[in-house]
């Protein structure tokens, strides 16, 4: 990802995760660990990944699918109101309650809520 601030917002103001770790590069983040409950994620800019890790530095940027199973999910809803899911809300034949939407970076994330357990 070209800069980590972007997903902050997204992340921590909307859903409630902390930073519990960060490393500045070249003035900006370079790396960040967000965490809420039992999920970290984690984030580093491609200028500090390459600083980091030469051979990385010319390999193409893809983008990664999350799977975050969440207690209530009517919950995350509200918190990303405004934020347009890519398919409507949706029950599948596994049992879970999703609700996927791309977060600021383009990543796709996936929050589900499984009843009946």
């Amino acid at each position: 990802m070209e800069a980590i601030e972007p997903v902050l917002d997204f992340w921590v103001q909307k859903l409630g995760f902390t930073k519990s770790s960060e490393v500045p590069h070249e003035g900006k983040l370079g790396f960040v660990i967000l965490e809420r409950d039992a999920v970290k994620i984690m984030y580093q800019s491609r200028k500090s990944v390459a600083s980091d890790i030469p051979p990385l530095a010319s390999s193409p940027q893809r983008g990664s699918f999350l799977y975050i199973e969440v207690d209530d999910l009517d919950a995350v809803s509200k918190a990303l109101n405004g934020i347009t899911p890519v398919v409507p809300r949706r029950k599948t034949f596994y049992g879970a309650d999703e609700l996927i939407v791309h977060e600021p970076a383009g990543n796709v994330v996936t929050f589900a809520q499984f009843t009946g357990r």
